[in-house]
């Protein structure tokens, strides 16, 4: 991921397609994304009428920059194929693929895309949330060094995984966190975002605070939201903080004197800096610059 292509992926709500009430706020709230939910979020008798609705939806998007996705029903299913037109045909910023467990889940997608000519700008997002999914994970992120494949991004689905493998869900997630770190290694090395998973007690603002703060520190680029409460603390915990543009600057600063210029290493505060750490000062600056942090 490129500076020049990096999108904040901070806070990503998820919003039922049949939520007309949530669906009113979605122009109000400063989330990075908003997934339109088609999936989880509806019932199976209202699946249709909530796919009716998409293109009216996403025709309706915010026009502050905020990136707009679908999560469509698994393409086994019988309304997957119907979902995934629509959504293409809606130009939805992203499309959202449940139960995907190998790199043919991908490509099969894309190939229907490319078929309907939907645009290059529609990408693929992969929500990681079975056993299978996890065996597979370095061969799925490999996808996302082909921009033909459109993978962009992938989404952790605690829950399900949790469900599939009967590991038991603790505050501090420590029988996930093997698993989780597996995906974040993946997405790295595929050159792919990837998301943390939800925290299913939205009222409990500090303990989502502190999960926040965990998933950066793993390396995660922002977190999974189901309520606008979350909002805020996911943007903050997923922001550079004060203290690391501070440092940041300095180490930008201290590249630019005339003394240091064409060194490769350099002393700062008795630690050695490198030029890798200043490639890494400037992202981050222009990443700040980017979400306003």
């Amino acid at each position: 991921m490129t500076v020049d292509l990096y999108r904040p992926r901070r806070s990503v709500l998820y919003v039922p397609a049949a939520n007309d009430k949530a669906l009113a706020k979605i122009a109000s709230l400063a989330c990075d994304a908003i997934i339109i939910d088609l999936e989880d979020g509806i019932l199976p008798a209202d699946k249709a009428a909530a796919r009716e609705k998409l293109a009216g939806i996403l025709a309706a998007r915010p026009k502050r920059r905020c990136e707009m996705l679908v999560r469509i029903n698994a393409l086994s299913t019988e309304w997957g194929a119907d979902d995934l037109l629509a959504a293409a045909r809606a130009e939805a910023d992203g499309i959202l693929l449940p139960k995907v467990a190998t790199p043919r889940d991908i490509l099969e997608a894309g190939d229907v895309l490319d078929d309907n000519f939907a645009p290059d700008s529609v990408k693929l997002w992969a929500m990681i949330e079975t056993p299978k999914a996890l065996l597979n994970i370095g061969a799925i992120a490999e996808l996302g060094r082909d921009p033909a494949s459109r993978l962009a991004c992938f989404v952790a689905g605690t829950n399900d995984l949790a469900k599939a493998t009967g590991t038991l869900v603790t505050p501090d997630r420590r029988y996930l966190m093997p698993w989780l770190m597996q995906l974040v290694l993946a997405a790295r090395a595929g050159g792919v975002d990837v998301i943390d998973g939800v925290a299913n007690d939205f009222r409990d603002l500090d303990a989502f605070a502190r999960e926040c703060a965990e998933g950066a520190a793993m390396g995660f680029d922002g977190k999974s939201v189901i309520h606008p409460a979350q909002i805020e603390p996911a943007n903050r915990a997923f922001a550079p903080s004060p203290e690391a543009l501070d440092r940041a600057r300095a180490i930008r600063d201290a590249f630019a004197r005339p003394e240091n210029a064409g060194k490769g290493v350099i002393a700062m505060d008795g630690r050695m800096v490198e030029r890798l750490h200043l490639a890494e000062a400037e992202k981050l600056l222009a990443k700040a610059a980017i979400i306003g942090a």
